[in-house]
């Protein structure tokens, strides 16, 4: 993996086993009352891949992520990660599992600074107790250390110099979304969740929001799952695509093969057989 202005990455230094992402959903079916939001959803993530969820409003797709994170009960089917069961997991134990996440509506503390934001992601990694911290052993001060060495490379690969001590309620809504990047890859995520990462930003800052994740695709073999509305963006970075419909899946292949597909223009433009 690539390392950050030709310094070491911490994260290069993981080893393949660390960084195995296999993530496998069968037959999933969530329902809320008579409203049946996912109908036997399968969907195969193997690590490295970055695989995108894509759909009209209401397909289902924010509510699949909620039950891969532990948010959401399924009543009906699996969900495995690394050959693990985790459907009925805790989102805390899901964290510590290694699946990180962002959130469609951003879910930072306005009143922190990004540097603060970013920190709380590294319990999940905290090895002392509060005796030991109390006491500030040495151990303790070794950890600190290589806690605020994670946070500046992911400072420095995400451009945020700048603004790391600065409230994060005084930022920009699209460099917001850059913090909240930030802070899901402070856990070390093996399989990273992204919910609508480019909604409500500028052109330039989808720019910089595609070329980071590209970068960790490629250079970290970071696996994720993404879900956005931007169809530019989705065809051109993922390397396949699952289509949902009122909680069943329609397609799913490669780009091209998504957009083609009749199903899914149907899903997106509605019947143009009268137009044809």
């Amino acid at each position: 993996m690539k390392a950050f202005r030709g310094e070491p990455s911490i994260f290069a230094s993981a080893r393949p086993e660390d960084r195995r992402a296999e993530l496998e959903v069968k037959k999933l079916t969530l329902k809320f009352g008579g409203i049946t939001a996912l109908n036997q959803i399968d969907l195969l993530v193997r690590t490295g891949e970055l695989v995108a969820v894509i759909g009209p409003n209401g397909a289902g797709k924010t509510s699949l992520l909620n039950c891969i994170t532990g948010y959401y009960k399924p009543q009906e089917g699996q969900i495995f990660f690394n050959g693990n069961e985790i459907t009925n997991h805790h989102t805390h134990h899901l964290t510590k599992l290694g699946i990180g996440r962002t959130y469609q509506n951003i879910e930072l503390f306005p009143g922190m600074t990004v540097l603060s934001n970013m920190l709380l992601a590294r319990h999940a990694h905290c090895k002392y107790n509060i005796g030991k911290a109390s006491l500030f052993l040495r151990s303790v001060r070794d950890e600190e250390v290589r806690h605020r060495q994670i946070l500046e490379e992911l400072i420095d690969f995400l451009e945020m110099q700048s603004i790391r001590k600065q409230l994060v309620g005084s930022l920009p809504y699209g460099m917001r979304k850059r913090v909240e990047l930030g802070r899901a890859l402070a856990l070390e995520p093996k399989l990273l969740i992204l919910d609508e990462p480019f909604a409500g930003m500028t052109l330039e800052e989808k720019e910089d929001m595609v070329r980071f994740l590209v970068e960790l695709n490629e250079s970290w073999n970071q696996t994720m799952v993404l879900v956005e509305h931007d169809m530019s963006v989705v065809m051109s970075i993922s390397k396949r695509v699952a289509v949902l419909d009122f909680g069943v899946k329609l397609a799913e292949g490669t780009p091209e093969f998504v957009q083609n597909h009749p199903q899914v223009i149907k899903a997106y433009l509605g019947d143009t057989s009268e137009i044809d």
